[in-house]
């Protein structure tokens, strides 16, 4: 017993030194700001953003971003319309790094190529292949010599598109949801420490949770890098007290479904689900195109100061899938001008379209 106790406290001694070094240790006196915590904030935020669009038959797709009263800007994104190695595929994701930007910034580079070249892929079989692809990925970096010490970590949300499905896999706390008929069917779920599931591995792997944080630090329990979590070589990837194995959804993608939403905490934190898909269905009603009503729910999240408890102080990402599925844009205005209609809960997922927060 004592040789354990003697490991678990050095193990708290490296984690707290790696945190401080990285910039992201969090004392507890912080911690009732959580907007804040993991940096610094600007005295005037970055305002600019960059948004960009692409449309086929199938999506209209606007995307932004913007860095806001944070220091400097972590997040990455990726919208492709038709994968390179699978034509019939689309793919979007959203990274929200922390720490530094570099890992987020490798993963919008090489998760989606890893997910599609992936043996599981090739047979069908998407759902093996996005959390083959997650851990492989995670993988390359630790090994890679410019990346194995690297501090940061990042979320991930993607979302394929293909063969009539929606796929989505998820690590961290980005999120992703889709409006379908105006109620809210929610494709991924928040990975926190709190979390019985969660906290559950985080122990078993020699961690342990204080003030609802991994080690009493970090507020994710799944994350793409984070390689100090990632030291119990008696476990498994997907065992570690932080680990990159992803969640990952599959629904159904039927005429009821209006538009796809994928985005980082900075927006989730500040808006509920069904407050996001309202604010974006009543501006494709009006015609407004996805670029557009990405820079305004930006604008509408991003806090006035960072005084008010640090909500809306973050970097924001946001991702609109629009899904004309052969239809004009008009059409799904149309659609969306509608009263919202009550749907039935996914008998897969449980959670179904309910607003959880």
């Amino acid at each position: 017993m004592p040789n354990v106790m003697a490991r678990s406290r050095v193990f708290r001694v490296l984690c707290c030194r790696y945190l401080w070094l990285s910039g992201i240790f969090v004392f507890r006196r912080r911690s009732r700001n959580p907007g804040c915590d993991m940096g610094q904030t600007l005295s005037e935020p970055v305002t600019a953003k960059e948004t960009s669009s692409a449309a086929n038959s199938m999506v209209m797709v606007g995307s932004s971003c913007m860095q806001g009263w944070r220091i400097n800007m972590e997040d990455a994104h990726t919208h492709i319309l038709s994968l390179p190695e699978d034509k019939d595929a689309a793919f979007f994701a959203v990274y929200d790094g922390h720490g530094g930007a570099k890992v987020a910034q490798y993963a919008g580079s090489h998760l989606h190529k890893k997910i599609v070249k992936h043996p599981s892929y090739k047979v069908g079989k998407v759902e093996d292949a996005m959390r083959g692809g997650f851990l492989e990925v995670d993988t390359d970096m630790r090994n890679d010599e410019s990346m194995r010490d690297e501090l940061a970590g990042s979320t991930a949300v993607t979302v394929l598109l293909k063969n009539n499905k929606i796929f989505c896999g998820n690590v961290g706390d980005s999120r992703s949801i889709a409006s379908v008929c105006g109620k809210v069917q929610q494709l991924s779920f928040d990975h926190k420490p709190s979390n019985e599931g969660e906290t559950k591995r985080i122990i078993a792997a020699g961690g342990w949770v204080e003030f609802n944080r991994v080690n009493g630090n970090l507020a994710l329990s799944r994350a793409l890098g984070d390689f100090v979590f990632k030291q119990n070589d008696k476990k498994k990837a997907e065992e570690q007290i932080v680990t990159a194995y992803p969640d990952v959804v599959v629904e159904d993608l039927t005429p009821d479904h209006e538009f796809l939403v994928l985005a980082c905490d900075g927006i989730w934190d500040v808006m509920s689900n069904q407050e996001v898909v309202d604010f974006i269905r009543t501006r494709i009603a009006q015609k407004m195109e996805p670029p557009e009503i990405c820079e305004e729910l930006i604008n509408r999240c991003l806090a006035p100061d960072c005084q008010m408890g640090g909500l809306g102080c973050d970097n924001m990402t946001v991702i609109i899938v629009t899904l004309l599925q052969g239809k004009s844009y008009d059409e799904l205005a149309e659609k969306c001008a509608l009263p919202s209609m009550a749907v039935q809960s996914s008998p897969e997922n449980g959670a179904g379209f309910a607003d959880l927060r």
